[in-house]
């Protein structure tokens, strides 16, 4: 036990920082979002003992009020829940807009297009028929993987 204390007094950045990086790595495994704060609270307490050099009571209270300010902040500035923004990893999402070709006929007002470099199942617009190679705008995504698509000018 003395051998810890005498490096906590002799090296309080590296144990300030150890500290944090227990607490990274327990919020890395659960994903609860709380214990971010407090391992970003230990690194500006690590740091501030680089250069202003504090009695361990001094340090444990600046960790208190740093993990406390930085909780608030980031609940109440950091959004919650699902982003409104569109996901960037949903492929079919961003076709609406594209353009691309048939890859065959359009019969009853269903057929396959090549958009963005991939074949897909697509109906046509009003329905009808659409030849072989013919221009398509994709004008909406319909259950996943199938589009719908207009014949484009």
């Amino acid at each position: 036990m003395d051998a810890i204390s005498t490096f906590y007094f002799a090296h309080p950045f590296w144990v300030w920082l150890g500290i944090g990086a227990v607490f990274l790595v327990i919020e890395l495994s659960t994903g609860s979002g709380w214990l971010l704060w407090p391992a970003g609270s230990a690194a500006i307490v690590a740091v501030t003992c680089l250069f202003a050099p504090l009695h361990p009571p001094g340090q444990a209270a600046l960790f208190a009020v740093c993990t406390v300010v930085t909780t608030y902040l980031g609940r109440r500035f950091m959004p919650r829940g699902p982003s409104p923004l569109p996901d960037i990893n949903d492929q079919t999402g961003r076709l609406v807009g594209h353009r691309g070709e048939a890859c065959g006929a359009f019969t009853a007002g269903e057929g396959r297009v090549f958009v963005d470099g991939k074949e897909w199942a697509a109906e046509l617009e009003g329905g009808g028929a659409l030849a072989d190679g013919a221009k398509v705008e994709v004008a909406a995504v319909l259950g996943g993987a199938r589009l719908q698509v207009r014949a484009a000018a």
